[in-house]
């Protein structure tokens, strides 16, 4: 994809001296100190002169300077020039909001703590996945610095001593800090709730010292605006030992402290910034500040012991970031987003976050009271990640990402958060999982993995789970539904979707969680539970996955680090205008990989055995419902990206997990969508009949007297059945906005009405292709599906349509006991017409056959009982193994008194026949006894 960014839009490099020789551009003035905010009113300001007068051009020769930035790749943040103020300011400071949640632990308390180090044992260190980065120690983090800092480093003669200083920070950003005469970093004056100190000037010394920094580094660091904070704060190697760094705003004194109890006190360096040094390595460490809110007291003093965020080496390995970079890491999840871990001995949690535009990133949250400018977190790579281990925040804890645009700062949700708040809430949370699969899971696990969809019954029961029966969560809809599921007799449920989505009136089809389960009805952990329980009930389950489009919301994933990012670029393709939603960027290899990763995560993470891929027709044109749209390469309206996007995820998950299926609502022609990749198809194991749902729609809505006219309608959905492998769906889009229930679509009465729906559903459950059957038509539901409220349960309580739910029960048992109805849906060989052209009877009757299993079915949608002859492949006994006009099922009775005898008469092309009646508004299924 091409850049599409203007010119001013492109990376700015800071100041660098290209000159030979020793005369060198002076280095720009500093702007005046930026005072640590909340600081008391009475706060001295420094006074030093040389802190806010610029050094002479004869001063600055062979100074450190600001590097030039590297070659600019296809992602590149803007970084600040020394004087430069970058665009925007950080919001303001949001105070905790007071909810239930775990108190940080990085507010461990005083030194006198069992977690101080002096206290801490060696505790056994934990890891991520094999392929993430080993955890590694201060010494090691030092010395990974070290390479960097010798390579970068630039020395000079310091006025007044003739010595060299210590090199700067390890990439070379830094420069060095106005010095006094004797040649040492200035220190301001210090006054109340800065150091503690009386005021005095360090002065030269022979140990090891800090590497200074010039004074719009330091603000950088200090307001977390620095995309390397590692290489300025923690540890690093000097000359002579090793230096520290932190930040830590209105302290009035820190130290470093170390389990053996040789503490190194830190002075203020200015703008909340602490440094020190020691002549050996630090090994392990916690930064104690002390805090002085009120002078005139000490009752709301208070010391704060917490451990360095910034000794930590990176907690994503390199093999993940390049797999990351070609869009090939098939367990993405695992790798960004928000993850317990124990790093050398420490328990916390690594954010990492895909921004590849940022200035500037930082994580705010619980654990750090929701202010952010000690969280900035580090970029990896040219990629764009951004990682930072935050020691002692804990499962439980809500966090957002603060990123730095070129229009300011703004909060995002994390893309990869496993669990997010209850909406309209819109934080993430971090969570881990501590569920145990249960050993009725593990063999459905196992039976699934042996078979496929093609092979075994499927009739699928849709439901929304808010609707369903309002008010229940995951685990309390465990018992009710599968109760109701397994009476039923259906083999699966699909879910619409159930990943995090902000509107309920979405239905779940506008997502910003793709990895979170939706908070409304409790933990992920919840959602194990009730498929876990589906599962040990012999139930599958499906979900609704929308990979197409997302929502707008300024606080997801649309715009993410200021630019179009997991959107494309170009509105004329990134952007849906009849659902006002974005469109995913499918040619970008890292936003390909978000979302295969997704469909992998549902699978891997929640045991589910399908996912229904939603709108797939808006993904594969290029002018789907545009005045305005792009061609691709070749001049056609074909999406090729997206193409090669569903190619890769149905191949990606047909090969991990065996047994499961892919569904594609694809409301076109469109050829092979459910031909394996291999020969050029999408790769889909199921697709919905979108032209059998509309043309028996059709059909069924109309008068009975008027049918025979339009005979084509019922029977046209025969001449493809075999094109594809079909699922026939009566599902929630046709029950809402209007166009009314299956029940209310019915012409006639009441009677009539219940009469039509039994009919209909009869002649679908013996039509080739598998059945899905939206909640609430399963007992003719009149009213219409909302969102707002539950299903009308007390109709039950009616014969009539208590009536209608047992013949659907009936449906479903005959259809598993019947192998003719589901081992051939995708070939002739296992359909032969019986009678199809009895238009002026508005009859049909078919063969649903499996070798010597066969079953004749004969259906009559006119409103006057068929009373005639027809044709059988065969003599003998035909049971009437269903009869939808049965009084069990609220019908008249009309019927064969529960068997047909076929006799050697031959009838129209058979060699057997039989006189047979089909009740009015009836269907009857006849098999035929062994």
């Amino acid at each position: 994809m091409t850049d599409n960014r203007s010119e001013d839009d492109a990376p700015k490099a800071a100041p660098t001296n290209r000159g030979q020789g020793p005369s060198v551009p002076p280095v720009p003035p500093p702007p005046p100190p930026v005072l640590p905010r909340r600081m008391p009113a009475d706060t001295p300001r420094p006074t030093h002169p040389a802190q806010h007068v610029a050094p002479e051009p004869e001063a600055a020769a062979g100074r450190q300077v600001a590097p030039p930035e590297p070659e600019t790749p296809r992602y590149e943040p803007r970084v600040s020039a020394p004087g430069e103020d970058l665009p925007g300011a950080p919001p303001p400071h949001r105070e905790s909001p007071d909810r239930d949640v775990p108190e940080s632990a990085t507010l461990a308390g005083h030194a006198s703590d069992a977690a101080h180090p002096r206290h801490v044992t060696a505790d056994s260190v934990g890891s991520r996945p094999e392929s993430a980065a080993p955890s590694a120690s201060a010494e090691t983090t030092a010395t990974a610095t070290a390479t960097a800092a010798a390579a970068a480093a630039v020395t000079e003669a310091a006025p007044g001593t003739g010595s060299g200083t210590a090199p700067g920070p390890g990439t070379g950003d830094g420069a060095d800090a106005p010095t006094s005469e004797g040649g040492s970093p200035l220190a301001p004056t210090d006054g109340a709730g800065a150091s503690g100190a009386s005021g005095h000037v360090a002065t030269a010394t022979t140990g090891p010292r800090p590497a200074p920094l010039e004074e719009w580094l330091r603000q950088q660091v200090a307001e977390a605006r620095w995309s390397q904070p590692h290489d300025v704060l923690g540890p690093h190697p000097v000359d002579g030992g090793t230096s520290v760094r932190v930040v830590r705003h209105l302290a009035s004194a820190v130290r470093i402290v170390r389990p053996d109890g040789d503490d190194i006190e830190l002075t203020h360096e200015g703008d909340g910034l602490w440094a020190g040094a020691t002549t050996d390595t630090l090994g392990r460490y916690r930064v104690e500040a002390d805090y002085d809110f009120d002078e005139s007291t000490d009752s709301d003093d208070a010391t704060w012991t917490t451990d360095d965020a910034y000794r930590f080496a990176p907690t994503i390995g390199e093999l993940d970031l390049f797999l990351f970079g070609e869009g090939r890491d098939e367990q993405l999840w695992n790798h960004l987003g928000a993850h317990v871990m124990t790093v050398d001995g420490v328990e916390g949690v690594s954010f990492t976050v895909w921004a590849p535009r940022a200035t500037a990133v930082r994580v705010i949250g619980d654990f750090e009271g929701w202010e952010g400018r000690t969280t900035a977190m580090r970029r990896l790579t040219d990629l764009g990640v951004w990682e930072l281990f935050w020691p002692g925040a804990m499962v439980g804890q809500r966090y957002k990402f603060q990123i730095l645009t070129d229009a300011g700062w703004v909060e995002r949700a994390d893309p990869f958060a496993r669990r997010a708040e209850v909406p309209p809430l819109t934080a993430s949370v971090v969570t881990e999982s501590d569920y145990t699969w249960s050993e009725g899971d593990a063999q459905w696990m196992e039976h699934r993995a042996k078979t496929t969809t093609h092979d075994r019954p499927m009739s699928v029961y849709e439901v929304h789970l808010g609707s369903w029966r309002p008010g229940l969560s995951y685990r309390e809809a465990a018992d009710q539904l599968i109760g109701h599921v397994q009476y039923l007799g259906f083999t699966h449920v699909e879910f619409l979707p159930l990943a995090e989505h902000p509107f309920g009136g979405s239905w779940g089809y506008q997502v910003t969680g793709y990895y979170a389960p939706t908070a409304r009805f409790g933990s992920p952990d919840d959602l194990r539970y009730l498929i876990d329980r589906l599962h040990s009930a012999g139930i599958g389950v499906i979900m609704d996955w929308v990979p197409g489009h997302f929502p707008k919301d300024e606080w997801a994933l649309g715009k993410f680090d200021g630019h179009a990012l997991f959107e494309h670029p170009d509105p004329r393709r990134g952007e849906q205008l009849d659902w006002g939603t974005y469109v995913f960027d499918f040619g970008q290899p890292q936003v390909r990989n978000f979302l295969v990763a997704n469909a992998l995560y549902w699978f891997e993470e929640f045991h589910i055995d399908g996912l229904r891929v939603d709108a797939v027709a808006s993904m594969l044109y290029l002018d789907y419902s545009r005045t305005e749209w792009l061609p691709n390469v070749h001049g056609g309206r074909e999406n090729l990206e997206a193409i090669s996007f569903l190619q890769e995820t149905n191949a990606t998950a047909y090969k991990r997990y065996p047994g499961i299926v892919m569904i594609a609502e694809e409301s076109t022609s469109w050829p092979g969508v459910t031909q394996p990749t291999s020969a050029g198809g999408l790769g889909f194991g199921q697709k919905w009949n979108m032209g059998w749902m509309h043309d028996s729609l059709q059909y069924i809505e109309r008068e009975p007297l008027y049918r025979s006219y339009h005979h084509d309608e019922i029977t046209f959905s025969f001449v493809y059945a075999f094109s594809e492998q079909f699922t026939l769906p009566i599902s929630h889009d046709e029950v809402v906005h209007g166009k009314g229930s299956l029940y209310g679509k019915m012409p006639g009465d009441e009677w009539q009405k219940r009469a039509n729906v039994r009919a209909y559903l009869a002649f679908m459950w013996a039509h080739p292709g598998k059945q899905l059957l939206f909640m609430g038509q399963e007992f003719a539901q009149p009213s219409e599906w909302s969102e707002a409220r539950g299903l009308d349960w007390w109709l039950l309580d009616d014969p009539g349509h208590r009536g209608v739910q047992d013949l659907v029960a009936s449906l479903n048992r005959v259809y598993r006991e019947t192998p003719a109805l589901w081992t051939h849906d995708a070939t002739a060989d296992g359909f032969e017409w019986i009678e199809g052209g009895d238009a002026p009877h508005s009859t049909l009757g078919f063969l649903r056959k499996d070798g010597d299993d066969r079953l004749a079915v004969f259906v009559n949608f006119s409103g006057v009982p068929v009373e005639r002859r027809f044709g059988l492949p065969a003599a003998g006994a035909w049971h009437e193994v269903l009869n939808t006009d049965a009084a069990e099922y609220g019908g008249s009775g009309v019927g064969n008194l529960g068997v047909v005898t076929a006799e050697d008469t031959p009838w129209a092309g058979r060699p057997a026949s039989a006189h047979l009646v089909v009740p009015p508004l009836g269907a009857v299924w006849l098999k035929l006894a062994r």
